[in-house]
């Protein structure tokens, strides 16, 4: 009892910390995207829509916060269901979003004069519309009040592995092993190796540039990996289990599964939209935008703006 309690003061600390770096992390992002977007760049719609799907899914997971201070549901199951919604429909888009950005770059690397019509921000946008409908359609056949939520006589269970392990869910599980592991890690496999050995064959592209896309592309694969790759596994491995309720590491592997792919919506924004200089300088236009009404509305003197300006234009030029 006391493990199990020191566990879930640790979750606890953990989400926290998520959440409080994750909003404005994202925030930060919907507006650099969205910078991109006024400029006609396909990726801007791609890393708009990521940022949308980690706030909302990081304001959600605030829900789990008193679960884990408690120890169980106070919620309600409609809540439940809607929190599990949000969880899932956050994984499948930011995955389907991944591969995106990563055949998007392929196609400008390998093939840039062909298939141009796929890199227009129309495309991205209809594109990013079928991932939310299909990932809406999937979540409705999948996601079922009673594989949800549990409401006993000792205490109300919310999406808890020990919850019994339906036929349905059985199905679910497979399904989602291979929607959200198996074809995602190859295609971006695929599209990452293609595009890096088109980058070092091509005698225009300077180091910095060279680097940049190889930067991506690794931590857009590793990022599948790492955040995806672990929960996944386990969805398959508990269909294999016939009493995975009793045996304790499980539980433990599980729910740490299920906190590492949480990490997904900070890695979307300080990876993807920060490690470009573009990026940069859109993150340094918006915090100027923010810094000049701060300074407005305490009716600063322009000298004071201008020092502002001056420290970030240095700070840029020593990175």
């Amino acid at each position: 009892m006391c493990c199990d309690y020191l566990l879930r003061r640790l979750f606890l600390i953990y989400y926290l910390v998520v959440i409080i770096v994750a909003i404005p992390a994202n925030a930060f992002s919907l507006c650099i995207s969205w910078m991109h977007i006024r400029q006609k760049n396909n990726l801007g719609v791609y890393l708009f829509s990521l940022a949308f799907s980690g706030l909302t899914f990081t304001i959600g997971l605030s829900l789990w916060l008193d679960f884990l201070w408690t120890g169980y549901w106070t919620h309600g199951g409609y809540v439940c269901l809607l929190s599990v919604y949000s969880l899932f429909t956050n994984f499948y888009t930011s995955e389907a979003l991944l591969c995106c950005i990563a055949v998007s770059r392929y196609l400008a690397v390998v093939h840039p004069l062909k298939y141009t019509f796929l890199r227009k921000i129309n495309t991205a946008a209809a594109v990013t519309a079928s991932i939310w409908v299909s990932v809406i359609c999937f979540n409705a056949c999948t996601i079922t009040w009673e594989d949800s939520y549990q409401e006993s006589n000792i205490f109300p269970l919310c999406y808890d592995v020990i919850l019994p392990l339906s036929e349905h869910m059985a199905r679910a599980n497979v399904a989602r092993f291979f929607l959200g592991l198996v074809i995602p890690v190859p295609l971006v496999f695929v599209s990452t190796w293609g595009t890096c050995m088109a980058v070092k064959s091509n005698q225009a592209t300077n180091e910095e540039e060279r680097l940049t896309v190889l930067k991506l592309l690794t931590v857009i694969l590793l990022g599948l990996l790492f955040c995806f790759g672990p929960i996944h596994v386990m969805m398959l491995v508990r269909t294999q289990c016939n009493n995975c309720e009793g045996l304790k590491w499980f539980l433990h592997v599980y729910k740490i599964s299920t906190a590492i792919s949480s990490f997904n919506c900070l890695v979307d924004p300080l990876l993807y939209c920060f490690i470009t200089k573009t990026a940069k300088a859109h993150f340094k236009q918006v915090l100027l935008f923010f810094l000049r009404k701060q300074n407005t509305s305490e009716e600063s003197t322009p000298s004071e703006v201008q020092n502002t300006t001056d420290f970030l234009d240095n700070h840029e030029r020593i990175k």
